[in-house]
């Protein structure tokens, strides 16, 4: 019997882990993607590319542009900042990266998925472990938003079924997550995290994300297969 699941899906290194965690946990992916108005919106090519790869059961790109409110460097004209170390990053301050709302209105999109393929499970890749501080990525708020959504839906408030909410990166730093990810077959060639790539989709290297990612895979000994515009960067 199909056990589906929502899967958020951004086409980086942790939204593709966790789909290759929801498909071996036996659940049936439904992939959801953003095209919100982000300047990186070449990840959506990526996360075709995995959700074909992975074998979801079907690959949903939900249109919201959110350039109409701007207030982030992904959706307005401010600079993406960038870094020469992993130590120049800021961890106590909130990066101008920080979409408002971002994963609340994704995650209030995937419980409508959810009510309609009737699954009773959504994952996300949030982590709280080098990460890049937004406020909604720790673990009391993906508690209270699992709260709220067991009271906003029909099946919730009938007593049917109660909704899950699958973090199952949270506690786990980049190196725990590529190592996790490659034990599954995960292919990070495919992927893309970079919040500045330039044309070809060539990550550039110093922003928040792929300083993160290449700590992570640095520490598991290993090159980043993803494409960087500098060799070595």
């Amino acid at each position: 019997m199909e056990r589906p699941a929502i899967v958020l899906l951004s086409g980086g290194l942790d939204s593709t882990t966790v789909l290759a965690i929801a498909r071996d946990q036996g659940f049936t992916p439904y992939a959801l993607s953003f095209r919100y108005g982000q300047r990186h919106s070449i990840e959506l090519q990526a996360a075709e590319r995995v959700a074909t790869t992975q074998g979801a059961a079907r690959h949903v790109v939900a249109d919201i542009d959110l350039r109409v409110f701007g207030g982030s460097a992904l959706t307005s004209d401010i600079s993406v900042p960038k870094h020469d170390s992993v130590e120049q990053i800021e961890a106590d301050t909130i990066p101008v990266t920080y979409v408002p709302a971002r994963n609340t209105i994704f995650l209030s999109f995937a419980l409508a998925y959810a009510e309609v393929v009737g699954a009773t499970d959504i994952f996300t890749g949030v982590t709280a472990v080098d990460f890049s501080g937004y406020p909604d990525c720790r673990p009391e708020y993906m508690d209270a938003f699992a709260t709220m959504a067991n009271l906003a839906t029909k099946a919730g408030v009938e007593g049917k079924t109660r909704l899950e909410l699958h973090s199952p990166l949270i506690d786990l730093s980049k190196a725990d997550i590529i190592r996790k990810g490659l034990s599954l077959g995960v292919d990070y060639s495919i992927t893309s995290s970079c919040y500045d790539p330039d044309a070809q989709g060539r990550a550039c290297g110093h922003c928040d994300t792929c300083l993160l990612r290449l700590k992570g895979f640095a520490e598991v000994g290993i090159d980043d297969p993803a494409p960087y515009q500098n060799a070595g960067a």
